[in-house]
């Protein structure tokens, strides 16, 4: 369902709901299905909350801002999986992070 478009737009409202979190939305990038995020945030920061409203925040307007492409596409009613995976990556260098997040084969 993600075109360049509606990445782009994606991007820029998952960076505002980070911001309101204090976090920070580091790299973004994502395919036709799914999207890939790196996210600086703080520990007070409960992941399953950020993780919610970036997903609910982000189903709202891209549904209200391009209905007729998105409705077509749902998981049944709904916009975004259940399920959500996140790893950590203290230990490992961002750069090779943002590398891959960068490399995803984004719809031209």
């Amino acid at each position: 369902m993600f075109t360049e478009e509606i990445l782009t737009r994606c991007e820029a409202i998952m960076i505002e709901v980070c911001d309101n979190f204090g976090a920070e939305l580091v790299e973004f990038n994502g395919e036709p299905d799914h999207v890939h995020l790196l996210v600086r945030y703080p520990p007070k920061v409960a992941l399953s909350s950020l993780v919610g409203s970036l997903k609910g925040v982000s189903a709202r307007l891209l549904r209200k801002q391009y209905p007729a492409h998105i409705s077509k596409d749902l998981w049944g009613d709904h916009f975004w999986s259940p399920s959500y995976f996140a790893a950590s990556c203290g230990g490992a260098p961002l750069s090779i992070i943002k590398e891959y997040i960068e490399n995803q084969k984004r719809p031209g």
